[in-house]
């Protein structure tokens, strides 16, 4: 089993920055894909973006790429999400995931295990 735990989330101004992490319980870290996904009042969660076990291969939402950028550190078994360029339509809590697929798939119901997410409110 995993545990996952995010911390990083805050209130930040429209243009601003944060940087989220998700830290991972256990050994066996690097033998899953991990997932951010964000969840808005009102609405699904979304996938975010994802990175593959090795940390060589990362995908991300259109509505991120090129703001967002998703890394990982097998060793201390954490992987983080840094958010720039922030937008009111990015507050949401942001939730990591970890997966057993070797890529990160985008669909809720691959993803084995859930942290308790981290509230990112933008304001305008």
């Amino acid at each position: 089993q995993v545990q996952l735990v995010e911390s990083g989330g805050g209130l930040v101004q429209a243009g601003g920055s944060l940087r989220l992490s998700c830290a991972a319980s256990g050994r066996t870290f690097s033998s899953y894909a991990v997932g951010w996904f964000r969840q808005a009042p009102g609405k699904e969660r979304e996938f975010v973006a994802g990175i593959s076990r090795g940390g060589g291969s990362t995908v991300y939402a259109d509505s991120v790429k090129g703001r967002f950028t998703i890394s990982r550190d097998n060793a201390k078994n954490t992987v983080c999400l840094q958010v720039n360029s922030l937008k009111p339509e990015d507050t949401a809590v942001y939730y990591c995931a970890v997966s057993k697929t070797l890529r990160p798939p985008r669909l809720l119901y691959n993803y084995d295990y859930w942290g308790q997410g981290t509230q990112v409110t933008v304001s305008s």
